[in-house]
């Protein structure tokens, strides 16, 4: 995800309103175990302004390289165009050139969809989101 917004940044929780709802629903359609996903973001607070994108990336860039050796994840899933494009910075990528396959950050397996937001405004979307996510549960059983 790319950044909290206000009711996750004051509550300290990811995912507080409808986008958590919209991300669940997915997880659920797919046969995720909803409790297998931890969720981070790129920015590690909600922007309060306007703000200079590419130096607020950098600035938090150590955090999540943090987060993932302290986690350990053994994939990643990246939701929304910012999450791509700051994976993938050299080649404008966006999610619907990158969804529906494997890829490879810092090592790991990673896969792209739709950010919760997004489909939960454009409905149209869930189908798409719904199979990355079934994409992530195939992944996730051959591991077991």
């Amino acid at each position: 995800m790319d950044n909290p917004g206000a009711r996750e940044d004051k509550e300290g929780q990811a995912f507080v309103c409808g986008t958590r709802e919209t991300l669940q629903m997915g997880m659920r359609e797919a046969g995720l175990d909803l409790g297998l996903v931890y969720v981070s973001y790129l920015l590690k607070c909600r922007p309060i302004r306007a703000y200079n994108k590419p130096v607020a990336k950098e600035a938090c860039s150590s955090h999540l390289k943090l987060q993932l050796e302290e986690k350990k994840p053994s994939l990643l899933f990246g939701l929304g165009n910012v999450v791509v494009d700051s994976m993938f910075p050299d080649v404008g990528a966006d999610v619907k050139s990158y969804r529906g396959r494997w890829h490879t950050f810092q090592g790991l397996p990673i896969a792209f969809s739709y950010h919760p937001l997004a489909v939960r405004r454009r409905p149209v979307l869930m189908k798409y989101f719904v199979q990355d996510v079934e994409l992530i549960t195939q992944r996730i059983k051959g591991m077991t």
